[in-house]
């Protein structure tokens, strides 16, 4: 089984499940096989780093682009 991991960047607004916004600007960069996958990345570093829960709904309205 060969994944082949690229680099995916993330700049722009998080929103809640509630249409609220957490932070204006985040900003980050991750590896994964997806950008859907990269998403679900950011979600989770976002999660931690706010100290929320792990079940928090987070919406990343930006365009996740792959870093070359």
């Amino acid at each position: 089984m060969d994944t082949d991991y690229r680099r995916y960047a993330y700049s722009g607004p998080v929103v809640n499940g509630f249409g609220q916004i957490v932070a204006d600007k985040w900003a980050g960069e991750t590896m994964a096989t997806s950008p859907m996958k990269a998403r679900a990345n950011f979600a989770y570093r976002i999660k931690t780093e706010l100290g929320l829960v792990a079940s928090a709904k987070l919406v990343l309205p930006g365009k996740v682009t792959e870093v070359l």
